[in-house]
């Protein structure tokens, strides 16, 4: 602790030079969230869950409930990766995307007036009419605006979270700015050759040091 301060305070110091206090340092890294590793088989379980919880909480009809399938179906879909049983679990994934279909689409023919659930109906058909390399998939449930991101991390190829720019402007502390664009894509910093930096006041013309890959 105290090396890291004293080596704050010399970095910072009053008879510096005019181009350090002009200063601002750019990094960028991801904020993750608290999901697991996202699969489409997982979203999928997920949605039938929350599926029969709304059914049951709410008591309405349902024309089947698949309790003893879906048994077969989650036996079915473990161990994929031994070669004998990749086919066997591929085929209950698409048995077990087309189960959630039918119950989403049955919930909401059940809900009828009942639109407090239209935004949660909409998240699911989403869910389950995405494909691999669909724009703007959706990782989780409970955090959709979750994005893969990928920093060409030898120990962590991909990420799940949030992209955050880290600026530091001498003698200031560091200010996480979360971007996005109207895509869905985070972006890096706008330029700002000229004019003030967020909190600073002043409006002189400002230098920018941004680490390799940002």
């Amino acid at each position: 602790m105290e090396l890291i301060l004293s080596e704050s305070i010399r970095v910072n110091q009053e008879d510096d030079g005019p181009d350090h206090h002009c200063t601002a340092f750019i990094d960028s890294t991801v904020q993750e969230k608290n999901v697991t590793y996202p699969t489409d088989a997982k979203l999928h379980k997920k949605i039938v869950r929350k599926v029969l919880s709304v059914v049951k909480s709410l008591g309405l009809p349902l024309r089947q409930s698949y309790t003893f399938v879906l048994k077969k179906i989650y036996r079915d879909q473990r161990f994929r990766n031994h070669p004998k049983n990749r086919g066997k679990a591929l085929k209950a994934d698409k048995r077990l995307r087309t189960i959630a279909g039918r119950l989403v689409r049955e919930l909401r023919r059940n809900l009828k007036e009942n639109h407090g659930y239209d935004s949660l109906l909409d998240l699911f058909e989403r869910v389950l009419s995405q494909k691999r390399n669909s724009p703007g998939k959706i990782y989780s449930l409970h955090e959709p605006e979750v994005q893969c991101i990928s920093k060409g991390k030898e120990h962590k190829k991909y990420e799940f979270g949030n992209k955050v720019s880290i600026v530091r402007l001498s003698g200031m502390n560091m200010t996480g700015i979360p971007l996005k664009n109207p895509s869905g894509r985070w972006n890096a910093l706008p330029e700002r050759r000229s004019g003030s930096w967020p909190g600073t006041g002043g409006t002189e013309e400002r230098k920018r040091w941004a680490a390799p890959g940002y």
